[in-house]
């Protein structure tokens, strides 16, 4: 006879708890920006007393610092999914579109993510990881492209931020800069990809 493994319900509890107050901190941010979130609103959020927070996180940057991790994280499960294609051109389209896609479905968490909006903070090492092996994604989809250039990489993330950040800009919810993806790439393939380099005069 099989017996259950016991069960650590402190932990349980514990993990519930720390969800609960992230998830209260995703609905404040998107509610009024990530730069309003104080520990006394995120405790009235989850009645709590805002003292008691630091039991689950030791500062605001920690809650910060799980968000930016699990964000980088979910970004990063999309990324790495199959591709529906082998063809090296063709993936590397559809792993822009799941970048911009993710961008521009929340742009309080592009904010995070992307952009320098929350004075001081820097992710630690271990937030900072999943958006290491993002980039690492991106350098192998180019790769498989022809394209090796460092410089090519940081045109790349320079090109696809910049679509997000101009969509999350001005049109928050459209898709004006994010249609333009495929005619981007286009270009960026002209310029970059050594087969198309030789074919220019």
């Amino acid at each position: 006879m099989s017996v259950a493994p016991v069960r650590n319900r402190r932990a349980e509890r514990y993990a519930a708890t720390r969800r609960e107050i992230l998830d209260a901190a995703w609905e404040l941010v998107r509610a009024d920006g990530l730069g309003s979130l104080s520990m006394r609103d995120l405790g009235a959020r989850v009645g709590m007393r805002a003292q008691s927070l630091y039991v689950y996180f030791p500062s605001k940057y920690a809650i910060f610092d799980a968000m930016f991790a699990e964000s980088n994280h979910e970004l990063l499960s999309r990324l790495t999914a199959p591709a529906p294609t082998r063809d090296a051109v063709k993936e590397l389209r559809f792993i822009a579109h799941i970048f911009l896609e993710f961008c521009v479905e929340d742009p309080v968490r592009y904010q995070l993510l992307f952009e320098r909006t929350i004075p001081r903070f820097e992710p630690s090492p271990e937030a900072y990881a999943p958006a290491l092996s993002i980039l690492d994604n991106a350098r192998t989809a180019l790769r498989a492209c022809g394209i090796t250039d460092d410089r090519a990489l940081d045109a790349w993330t320079a090109v696809t931020a910049g679509i997000a950040a101009q969509q999350n800009s001005n049109e928050p919810g459209g898709d004006r800069w994010v249609r333009l993806a495929d005619e981007v790439i286009d270009m960026y393939l002209a310029h970059y990809r050594p087969s198309t380099r030789k074919e220019r005069p």
